[in-house]
């Protein structure tokens, strides 16, 4: 039973379980984005995290920085998913709205076979940043510097999206965008280069998510199938569409799966699944989502 558990288990395991749930916060954070500007499901969310942990690899293979790293993920990701959204997605807008989901659905299974063409089938480990590597003692407590590191960081990440999106202009229209793209194109507002960098935005969310992710877990192939699933629960849970319910969701899944973990190690994976089904009976479109779109 928990209440046989030592306090301080009970924290390291909290610590562990919101380490996880930033990294579920943000692949949701892109996800929610993708969904509430172009009303599309992207199931391909997980392979373009998969790219930017192995754009991570490379980028530290040659410059032996993880912040060059990082940033290198975001942008080169980024400039994909432009291509993709450009090139893949726009002709399909104002069609058959099966057709995008189909087309993701395609590059789910297409992008990683490219990897495993490119890089094999082993994983590619990245080493913790020296900055970051250890533990450090906080009371009874011994705390992994890089995980400390993952929480701070998802919460600057936060702060920083939600300053760009309330307070900047290009933030500002893809936020009425989001409400209502018509409006804001009788406004005289390309709309459609505002789904490109829509589009763009969430999926280097999702390149960060994997880039920290990475030296956590080595980056391979298949990866980005369980962090697809992952992002899609805790955005079900949170709300489609809603930021607020992608960082509450993500960090209430990544607590639930810590704590499972403590107590029933073998259903760890399976508790994500059974607390969306429990919020979806409750409140069918999740904590924060809205009642119907048109």
């Amino acid at each position: 039973m928990i209440s046989d558990i030592p306090l301080n288990v009970i924290l390291m395991q909290l610590f562990f379980g919101l380490a996880l749930g930033s990294i579920f916060v943000i692949m949701a954070s892109g996800l929610s984005i993708i969904y509430g500007l172009l009303d599309v499901v992207n199931f391909a969310h997980g392979a373009f995290a998969m790219l930017g942990a192995y754009v991570v690899f490379c980028a530290v293979s040659l410059s032996g920085n993880f912040a060059v790293g990082i940033v290198s993920a975001i942008v080169i990701v980024a400039l994909i998913g432009a291509l993709v959204e450009v090139v893949l997605l726009k002709p399909l807008y104002g069609k058959d709205p099966l057709l995008p989901l189909l087309l993701t659905f395609g590059l789910a299974v297409a992008i990683p076979d490219v990897i495993k063409i490119a890089f094999g089938l082993i994983g590619k480990a990245v080493a913790y940043p020296a900055a970051f590597s250890g533990a450090t003692k906080v009371g009874p407590l011994i705390l992994s510097n890089y995980r400390m590191f993952i929480i701070v960081f998802t919460l600057a990440v936060l702060i920083s999206l939600w300053i760009f999106l309330k307070k900047s202009d290009l933030g500002m229209i893809i936020r009425a965008a989001t409400q209502d793209s018509l409006m804001v194109q009788v406004l005289g507002i390309n709309t459609s280069r505002i789904w490109t960098i829509g589009f763009a935005l969430g999926v280097g969310l999702a390149a960060l998510a994997g880039a920290i992710a990475v030296p956590m877990m080595s980056a391979t192939p298949d990866m980005g199938v369980e962090m697809t699933m992952g992002a899609f629960v805790v955005t079900v849970v949170g709300g489609l569409g809603s930021l607020g319910g992608a960082i509450v969701g993500g960090l209430l899944i990544g607590v639930i799966v810590a704590f499972t973990a403590l107590v029933a190690g073998e259903y760890s994976n399976v508790a994500m699944y059974f607390c969306m089904a429990v919020i979806l009976l409750i409140r069918p479109r999740g904590l924060f989502g809205e009642s119907g779109r048109e």
